[in-house]
């Protein structure tokens, strides 16, 4: 959202962003900070409808040796 925001001028909040997906907010919260948390591909792709950008800009790829440190 912080990208959306630099890249458009739009300030884009959890519930605007809610409204425009129909995506419920706690799914988008928990999008925001679980790590490992695991979605579909049409929510990715609601996503990026409502924030005008591409799967890659919103997604990182985290090679599965620093991953496995990690869990």
């Amino acid at each position: 959202m912080d990208e959306h925001r630099r890249r458009t001028g739009e300030r884009m909040t959890y519930e605007r962003l809610a409204k425009l997906t129909g995506l419920s907010r706690p799914t988008l919260e928990s999008l925001a900070s679980r790590e490992t948390y695991n979605t579909r591909l049409s929510t990715i792709a609601k996503l990026c409808r409502a924030l005008g950008c591409q799967p890659g800009e919103i997604l990182e790829l985290v090679p599965e040796d620093k991953r496995v440190a990690q869990d």
